[in-house]
């Protein structure tokens, strides 16, 4: 394979076929930081979906984020008692994550569809039942996986799949955050009944979900490590790793960090060539796909709001009835991963899947 043009579409949507009639409309469940500062922006930037309804804890903060998109503002009990539920089609889960649960039950009992952020719940068994409640209402589940809606990344996916590094042997993944940096440590993401765990299932969960996903395979076994030395991240893991087997000698190995220099990036090695995405993680990133093959060496970089891809893709999806890949099994996955890296770290073996 010559690599000379083998990145020309790599900021082309594969996956749009034609716009809708109209947008859909959704109910943003949840008005923290990444609701406020960036969920509610990329659906006001969106052309197939919009945000009729929005949703907290405090009527106050729903009133006054409601005004400021031209949506009604609800509380968590007027949404569970279906106020307003006309207004809206669909709804976007963004509160922390031992919640989801109980929002997408609602959801599916009043017969809406779901894009649920990751990682789908706190636990395994919670994120099976909420895959359970909208597969019985026959509602359309989506795990809020960005990076499976960016086109460089899809991209990736597609050259490893026609052999462009030759077999693939070996992949990595990396993302540290700094979550403190100028904020309380009072935040739920350390509070490990509400998050499931600590940089795992918070950031850990971008390498794992993505790798998956660009190689389009399955592990076998799974080796974990946590470690958690420093205050305040007594109650959840602070720094974690993993290793992912698969069939053919195939391993996968992710990081990530709450504490750590910031980095992001994931790295495919095959029999024949490398592929590097750097920086992928963080929203709206700059990304720079590389690929080298032999003394060949190419690379594209662009710039996507993954974001408003992400709920235009869910919309297309809804209003064509075709496939949704991130759905809730894809998340389900990755919580059952999950448990088996903490598992695995735990009694220091390794854990077939």
């Amino acid at each position: 394979m010559e690599l000379k043009g083998v990145l020309a579409d790599a900021t082309e949507r594969d996956w749009e076929t034609e716009p809708p009639e109209a947008p859909l409309s959704l109910a943003v469940i949840g008005l923290g930081v990444f609701g406020r500062k960036v969920a509610l922006p990329a659906l006001e930037r969106a052309e197939s979906a919009e945000a009729s309804v929005v949703v907290s804890g405090s009527a106050e903060k729903a009133a006054e984020v409601g005004g400021q998109y031209g949506a009604t503002g609800l509380t968590y009990d007027q949404y569970h008692d279906g106020e307003a539920s006309e207004e809206y089609e669909a709804v976007y889960v963004a509160t922390p994550n031992a919640t989801h649960l109980d929002f997408a039950e609602t959801a599916a009992e009043l017969g809406k569809h779901v894009i649920c952020e990751k990682p789908l719940e706190a636990t395994a068994a919670r994120a099976e039942r909420l895959v359970e409640a909208t597969e019985s209402a026959g509602v359309r589940l989506m795990t809020a996986y960005r990076m499976q809606t960016t086109p460089i990344v899809r991209r990736a996916r597609e050259l490893v799949a026609h052999g462009a590094i030759g077999q693939p042997v070996r992949a990595e993944g990396s993302f540290n955050t700094k979550p403190l940096t100028g904020r309380s440590p009072d935040q739920w993401r350390l509070d490990g009944e509400l998050a499931g765990g600590g940089a795992l299932p918070d950031i850990g969960i971008y390498p794992l979900n993505t790798a998956r996903f660009v190689l389009d395979a399955e592990p076998a076994t799974v080796r974990g490590y946590v470690a958690s030395p420093d205050a305040p991240f007594e109650d959840v893991d602070e720094h974690v790793a993993f290793t992912l087997g698969f069939d053919e000698g195939l391993h996968v190995t992710g990081h990530a960090s709450f504490n750590a220099e910031p980095e992001s990036r994931l790295r495919v090695v095959g029999t024949e060539g490398i592929l590097d995405i750097e920086p992928i993680f963080h929203v709206q990133a700059t990304r720079t796909l590389s690929l080298r093959r032999g003394d060949e060496d190419v690379s594209v970089t662009t710039s996507t709001d993954e974001v408003t891809a992400e709920f235009e893709y869910f919309a297309h999806a809804v209003r064509t009835d075709e496939p949704i890949e991130p759905d809730g099994a894809d998340g389900l996955a990755d919580m059952r991963l999950i448990q088996a890296i903490y598992e695995s770290a735990e009694t220091g073996s390794v854990v077939s899947l």
